[in-house]
């Protein structure tokens, strides 16, 4: 992608790296609940259910938190707006319309990115998640799993409200929002693989391959 003239992606990657900090900050909430665990032995169905839906909060903040960042980074002025999708009133973020192409691309693509860098701070620090009794986590990873597999639907029909991400990314990469949809799904299909064959090197090295091109396109 071309940006305005003058434009750096030094600004975007300094983004990735604030991103990067705040997710080493959150090692010690994974290992906190690994202790917690332990020393409760087996918890009942409520407490496990409260915490898996924790964790999709925390995914959902981790989202949404990737776009504010971004967005005050590269000064999109990010805002909230109402929007409703299939007659189910919702918010979506949204930020100014005059955006070059790769500010375009980082603001809409920062949630996908905190979303693979959760899911591999999980899977990485415990590949062999579902052997574990850890709710929490798998609720960060269920949630960015299934977000993603709803973008990846909504960007296949062409569907939801005009701010979705897919469709910035669409216009801001100048590619269909089908092959958006795609490139969405891909990498959350190989991490829900990654959960259920954790011994899959090939899995493991082809989703993090796909993570850190979508870092790459910035470049473009």
């Amino acid at each position: 992608m071309i940006g305005r003239k003058g434009e750096h992606p030094g600004s975007t990657l300094l983004g990735i790296g604030v991103v990067c900090a705040v997710l080493t900050l959150t090692v010690p909430a994974f290992a906190q609940e690994q202790a917690t665990d332990t020393d409760r032995g087996e918890d009942d169905t409520a407490t496990q259910v409260l915490s898996f839906l924790g964790g999709a909060a925390v995914g959902l903040g981790a989202h949404e938190a990737g776009h504010l960042l971004f967005g005050a980074i590269l000064d999109a002025n990010p805002s909230i707006k109402g929007v409703n999708f299939a007659g189910i009133p919702f918010f979506a973020l949204t930020h100014r319309p005059d955006l070059s192409p790769r500010r375009e691309f980082t603001v809409s693509a920062a949630g996908f990115w905190m979303q693979h860098a959760t899911s591999e701070l999980v899977l990485t620090r415990h590949p062999r998640l579902r052997d574990e009794r850890a709710p929490f986590k798998k609720g960060v990873l269920a949630f960015n799993v299934l977000t993603s597999v709803g973008y990846s639907v909504a960007a296949a029909a062409k569907a939801g409200p005009y701010e979705r991400d897919t469709r910035a990314i669409s216009d801001s990469l100048q590619i269909s929002e089908r092959w958006v949809g795609v490139m969405v799904l891909a990498p959350a299909v190989l991490d829900a693989y990654r959960y259920f064959k954790p011994d899959s090197r090939w899995a493991t090295w082809s989703s993090r391959a796909m993570k850190v091109g979508w870092v790459l396109l910035v470049l473009k």
